[in-house]
């Protein structure tokens, strides 16, 4: 099956701990494993299109804590930060073409019934991806309370030169501010 690509560039946002001594270091998802990638496999940076989608995915994350996001300590809640990418053609996640080009339901993230696609399935689009050297993987977000217009960029990790860090926002300032 041939993929689908869409060309991406521009500012992205990594949602970080900032405890993190380098917030865009892929090496935490090569470990322990995400959507497009099966843990102790290769590093993906895990990248939002924007503060909406990151907010949602703050909130996914806190999703079975006994706190949520009003709770945390901003000196140690997560940070923002900007990562400006050179233009690249990536797999496409996004169309409902690319979703079917992928092997996914046009459906995506959600199954016919409604349900979130587990890691599981979307794992091996990731691992064929990588492994015939695509940059990564352009998708809707599947993090609770997005749109199927959400966007989400699963960056392949393998030549830093072409991603940098340009800002970065405190939990307060990023979480809280500007809602649109």
């Amino acid at each position: 099956m041939r993929r689908r690509h869409i060309a991406r560039s521009g500012r992205y946002l990594r949602v970080a701990d900032p405890q993190w001594s380098d917030p865009l270091d892929p090496e935490h998802a090569r470990e322990r494993g995400g959507r497009w990638n099966p843990p102790g496999s290769f590093p993906v940076l895990y990248l939002n299109r924007d503060r909406q989608t990151a907010r949602r995915n703050v909130d996914r994350l806190l999703a079975d804590q006994p706190y949520g996001p009003e709770d945390l300590d901003p000196g140690e809640a997560f940070v923002l930060v900007a990562v400006d990418l050179a233009e690249a053609r990536y797999v496409d996640v996004l169309t409902d073409a690319g979703c079917a080009s992928a092997g996914l339901p046009t459906t995506y993230p959600k199954d016919a019934a409604g349900v979130t696609i587990p890691h599981a399935t979307c794992q091996p689009v990731g691992r064929g991806a990588y492994d015939d050297r695509e940059p990564g993987i352009a998708c809707r977000s599947a993090a609770p309370g997005t749109a199927r217009t959400d966007e989400e960029l699963a960056l392949f990790a393998r030549d830093r030169k072409r991603w940098r860090a340009v800002q970065r926002w405190a939990f307060d300032d990023w979480y809280w501010g500007d809602r649109t």
